[in-house]
């Protein structure tokens, strides 16, 4: 494997809160996702349902988790179903697990091969009153136009299975996620150390008329380098006015002298993803507007990381935030102070420069599973990530920190990403 191992004991207790949640007499089925092609026999890389591997630990396609916590039958309360290897198989792409690896890493004891799944689950679902079915159920990218694999197991079930209740398996997941173990955080922590040496890799590279996939690169190596999976999601490298445009990650501009390039990244780690932002200067040295700028944004960082703690309502505290913003935006002279205490409060006018939230949920997924309306808790990750876009001087700035909410406040666990203005150019400079 690329990365080490959770122990399966936290495949187990994830499952038996998963089970404890569930109706009585029912069953949950849970599906890999599947393998994107792009054209002719090319594919896009793997990437596991989260869901499946919160309970199970597998990260391998055509893989099918059953629990069935009320069986009659002990042997059918928990089965994995896993891709058997064959001789096509180990020559083409290698060899897929063993049923003792799989045991190994999900601590379920009993494992059988896919092609079995329809047979063995015909045998307990009678006994079932209902199925607990996986879908995509995340509010900012949900599926749209797309079958998935687990679209195709909710209604093949509903086919076979039509009298049978039916339930969300997502709306437990998305209960337990948000508080992670100490195993899970030791594996976000690991995704932002890399990250971290991503961006010292930068600010040794970056300088005038280099390009913005060059930066790009160095992320990539640090990544690669370190045992990461892969990005947690494409980077931005926005020097510019491209840092105006939120998602810009064409990053194929040249860096100008004087400009200052916003870099939005993270690392996946063992399924488990960091997501920070830092600017820089493309020449080594703020200009004092970007100073100003930066320096704006960094405050409302530091204050407003001050409000991830326990008992803290998320809109509350974006709310916050946005005063926060508004107040350096009055600041540093982009908007009026008497014009803001007569403003439409519908309408605000910190939107014109800050236009997005700055707080989400960190883990299997970057924006990771969880209900806005909870309050935060002791376990939970999440982001901080205030910002001013300024496109008629071509300056954008966000700062990005991951922290874990403890009971007494929170830790941020990208401390060692250099931040300070002073000690930016000091390590561009050396």
């Amino acid at each position: 494997m690329r990365y080490e191992n959770l122990p399966n004991t936290v495949f187990i207790q994830n499952r038996n809160n998963f089970a404890s949640k569930t109706k009585e007499n029912t069953i949950t089925i849970l599906t890999s996702n599947d393998i994107k092609h792009t054209n002719a026999d090319d594919v896009m890389g793997f990437a596991q349902n989260n869901d499946l591997f919160y309970l199970s630990g597998i990260d391998q396609e055509e893989t099918i988790l059953v629990l069935y916590p009320d069986a009659y039958k002990p042997e059918n309360r928990e089965i994995l179903f896993i891709k058997e290897t064959n001789e096509h198989i180990k020559i083409w792409d290698g060899e897929k697990l063993t049923k003792e690896e799989a045991y190994q890493i999900s601590g379920v004891k009993r494992i059988e091969w896919v092609h079995d799944f329809e047979k063995i689950l015909q045998l307990m679902a009678f006994e079932a009153d209902g199925f607990y079915l996986g879908h995509n159920e995340h509010i900012k990218r949900i599926t749209y136009n797309k079958q998935t694999q687990q679209d195709r197991m909710i209604n093949w079930c509903k086919e076979k299975y039509p009298l049978h209740q039916y339930h969300r398996a997502a709306k437990i997941t998305r209960a337990l996620r948000p508080i992670k173990s100490n195993e899970e955080v030791t594996l976000i922590q690991k995704a932002a150390d890399i990250s971290i040496k991503g961006f010292y890799r930068v600010l040794k590279t970056v300088k005038p008329n280099c390009k913005e996939y060059e930066l790009e690169a160095e992320l990539t190596y640090a990544l690669l380098k370190n045992g990461g999976t892969r990005h947690a999601f494409k980077p931005i490298v926005a020097s510019g006015k491209n840092a105006c445009a939120l998602h810009y990650n064409t990053n194929d501009n040249t860096c100008q002298d004087g400009d200052m390039i916003l870099l939005d990244f993270g690392v996946c780690y063992g399924n488990y993803n960091s997501d920070t932002t830092r600017c820089i200067p493309v020449n080594g040295k703020f200009s004092d507007r970007q100073k100003e700028v930066y320096s704006a944004v960094l405050y409302c960082l530091k204050e407003g990381s001050k409000l991830l703690k326990p008992g803290v309502i998320p809109a509350d505290y974006e709310k916050q935030m946005a005063s926060l913003v508004e107040e350096q935006l009055i600041k540093i002279g982009l908007l009026d102070a008497s014009e803001v205490a007569a403003q439409n409060p519908d309408k605000p006018l910190y939107k014109k420069y800050f236009m997005h939230g700055t707080a989400h949920h960190l883990g299997l997924d970057v924006h990771d599973v969880g209900l806005y309306s909870r309050a935060l808790e002791s376990g939970m990750v999440l982001t901080c990530e205030p910002g001013i876009y300024i496109p008629e001087e071509g300056i954008g700035c966000r700062l990005e920190n991951d922290y874990l909410i403890t009971e007494t406040g929170n830790i941020n666990l990208t401390q060692a990403m250099p931040i300070e203005i002073e000690e930016i150019e000091k390590l561009m400079t050396v």
